[in-house]
């Protein structure tokens, strides 16, 4: 990729391909015709395929926090279980509580995962019919199990499983069927490598059912009047779309496609293995061994070093990553590598930081 700005290697926004940002400067059209209804479809279609479902694919105008906030509010019946690893899974929790839907926490300390076998414990009690878990927290590097997780999840067929895949869908392999996944969000920002504007999310039987059990959903954020307006209106939706993101994001997908599914996933891994490779010769890694994510690596700053003036000196030379986030502040810093960014740019990356530390 030809860069002639400042290059993101920070977990969102990131980098987006001239051609996909060409589309957005296309003339719009009417948000109710036949022309939008094919995009939407044609949209969703492929999303289907990388996310591996039969099941429905949503669309909306928001960011990622916004389909997070309408599906603890519009499937939850009787209680949430919100696992957390760090701020983003609290989110969750926080959505719930301050919408009034029953809810508790299930935390763990930063830079660990959540145990499957503390999900089984907490859900053995009954009390809860949602399960809300990250995939990937971007605080922290940590990637849940989402294998060990499902394990679980299948023995309790009355939980809607909420997976929030933010800094992961597009970027790790998440087969949503076959795991059980009822409601599976991202952005369009992250691992998808578009324009940040727009949140997606796939939507199971189970969960569509289960709103029906749920008197107070909202209006913007109900998802069971956006999944009846898209069946019944043929792809159209309840509000006024992002035509023009729609448009990036359809052509997009068309290049996630052609680079392949495989390809990309492996693609990611291997910018995840020489990262953390680099991370342990010069630094050290944050998140606990086995459970890392491959659309970033959070290093510990082992070396004391102002990871403030260690990013200004990058943005000298045209790159920029991320501190560490809230608490971790300076205690970490993070590079991502996800999207269409490549081997030779993170190493170029990882070069200049070695230059400039002199290591």
């Amino acid at each position: 990729m030809q860069i002639d700005h400042k290059q993101l290697f920070i977990p969102g926004p990131t980098e987006v391909l001239p051609d996909v940002l060409d589309e957005m400067a296309r003339p719009l059209i009417g948000h109710r015709t036949k022309e939008i209804s094919a995009l939407q479809k044609a949209i969703t279609e492929k999303l289907q395929k990388v996310f591996y479902t039969e099941n429905l694919v949503l669309l909306s105008t928001s960011s990622g926090s916004g389909l997070m906030e309408a599906s603890v509010r519009s499937c939850t019946a009787k209680r949430s279980l919100c696992c957390a690893m760090g701020d983003f899974g609290k989110r969750w929790y926080k959505m719930a509580v301050a919408n009034n839907v029953p809810a508790d926490l299930l935390e763990v300390d930063l830079g660990k995962h959540v145990p499957a076998e503390a999900i089984r414990e907490a859900l053995a009690t009954g009390q809860y019919d949602l399960l809300t878990t990250t995939h990937s927290e971007t605080a922290t590097g940590v990637a849940n199990n989402l294998e060990e997780i499902a394990e679980v999840v299948r023995d309790f067929p009355e939980i809607v499983w909420c997976v929030d895949g933010v800094s992961s869908a597009g970027g790790m392999k998440i087969e949503v069927d076959r795991l059980g996944i009822d409601i599976l969000l991202t952005s369009t920002h992250k691992a998808l490598a578009l324009p940040p504007g727009m949140a997606v999310c796939t939507m199971s039987q189970k969960a569509y059912d289960r709103t029906a059990e749920v008197d107070h959903r909202g209006v913007y954020f109900d998802l069971r009047a956006i999944y009846d307006r898209i069946t019944k209106k043929n792809y159209q939706y309840p509000s006024t779309p992002n035509v023009s993101l729609m448009y990036a994001m359809d052509k997009q997908l068309d290049h996630i496609l052609a680079e392949g599914l495989d390809a990309r996933f492996a693609r990611h891994q291997a910018m995840a293995d020489r990262c953390r490779a680099w991370a342990k010769e010069h630094f050290d890694l944050f998140p606990e061994e086995g459970y890392m994510a491959t659309t970033l690596t959070v290093i510990l700053n082992t070396r004391g070093i102002s990871v403030a003036d260690l990013n200004k000196a990058l943005g000298e030379r045209g790159k920029t990553m991320s501190n560490g986030y809230g608490d971790l502040k300076e205690k970490t810093f993070r590079i991502a590598h996800l999207g269409e960014v490549t081997m030779d740019d993170l190493n170029a990356l990882l070069a200049d930081i070695e230059d400039i530390l002199g290591l």
